[in-house]
C-alpha cells in the first residue's frame, strides 16, 4: 500500500474514533464533539498533509477529483484508506471501556491498549515536528494539541490517559501498563512516521 494511502487511513481512524468516542461517552469527554473534530482535522493537516494531502473524508477527495486535483487512481485509493481506517476506528471502539485507576502491578490488556493508542497519537504529532513536516512555528501547537488528542483517545479508550511512564509514577500509578504502553506507542508512533516519511 502507498504511504499516502496508509497516512489517510491513520488519519481517518483517528477522526472517526475521537468523534465516536465523543458521542457515545459525552459525560466522560470535557470538549464537544465539533472541537475535537476540529482539533483532529487541523493536526493532522500539518502532520500527514505533506504526505497525502490530509482528505480523511471521501467527500474532500471526490470534491478534489471533480476538479482534477486528485487522479482517478488515487481517489479509489484514499476512499477505500478511508473506509479502512474508519472501519478500525468502529471496532476498537466497540472494544473500549470507561477509564478506570489501575493498582501497580496489575496488567490490563485493554487499559495497555487504550495508553498505547493515545501514546501513538501524542508521539505521532511530535515526529512531525522532529521530521520538520509540521511548520517550526506551529511546533508548540501541534505538540500540545497531539498531547490533548492523545489524552482524549486514552480516555475514550478506557485508560486514565497518561501518556508518560514518569507522570504515572508521581500519580501512584507505575504499573507495567502505564510504564511500557507510552513506550510502545511512542517506538511505534516515531517508526511509523519515519516510515511515511522516507524517500526510500
Amino acid at each position: 500500500m502507498p504511504k499516502k494511502y496508509i497516512a489517510e487511513t491513520i488519519g481517518t481512524f483517528a477522526l472517526s474514533f475521537v468523534v465516536l468516542g465523543a458521542v457515545a461517552s459525552s459525560g466522560h469527554t470535557p470538549v464537544v464533539v465539533p472541537v475535537i473534530a476540529a482539533l483532529t482535522l487541523g493536526l493532522f493537516v500539518y502532520t500527514i498533509g505533506p504526505i497525502s494531502g490530509c482528505n480523511i473524508n471521501p467527500a474532500v477527495t471526490l470534491g478534489l477529483w471533480s476538479v482534477k486535483k486528485v487522479s482517478t487512481s488515487d481517489t479509489i485509493g484514499y476512499i477505500l484508506a478511508q473506509l479502512l481506517g474508519a472501519f478500525v476506528a468502529l471496532i476498537v471502539a466497540n472494544f473500549s471501556l470507561i477509564a478506570s485507576p489501575m493498582k501497580p502491578g496489575i496488567f490490563d490488556g485493554k487499559i495497555f491498549g487504550a495508553e498505547m493508542l493515545g501514546s501513538f497519537f501524542f508521539m505521532f504529532g511530535i515526529a512531525s515536528v522532529v521530521y520538520g513536516k509540521a511548520k517550526e512555528q506551529m511546533s508548540g501547537i501541534v505538540i500540545g494539541g497531539s498531547l490533548l488528542l492523545g489524552i482524549l483517545v486514552a480516555s475514550v479508550a478506557g485508560s486514565a490517559g497518561i501518556l508518560n511512564p514518569a507522570v504515572a509514577f508521581v500519580l501512584n500509578s507505575a504499573s507495567l501498563v502505564y510504564i511500557l504502553a507510552p513506550i510502545a506507542g511512542s517506538v511505534l508512533a516515531f517508526q511509523s512516521y519515519k516510515f511515511l516519511t522516507d524517500s526510500k
